[in-house]
């Protein structure tokens, strides 16, 4: 995610806290924050998709996705 994106999230956050936000201003960070957790996600998923099982025997097995 773009940094100007994560620093108008926490803006958005910053003035949460001194004020209530516009409808406008919601949605902004609605979406702001679900276009981050799909990219967070997304980076879980990749480093998951890349670890490995080693077992006591020391044979390795992809991890296995939960259904």
């Amino acid at each position: 995610m773009e940094n100007s994106k994560l620093n108008r999230i926490n803006e958005l956050a910053r003035l949460a806290k001194e004020r209530e936000l516009s409808q406008e201003e919601l949605d902004e960070r609605e979406m702001l924050r679900k276009e981050y957790i799909a990219e967070w996600r997304r980076g879980a998923e990749q480093v998951l998709e890349n670890t490995y099982i080693v077992t006591p025997d020391g044979k390795k097995r992809k991890l296995q996705k939960r259904v």
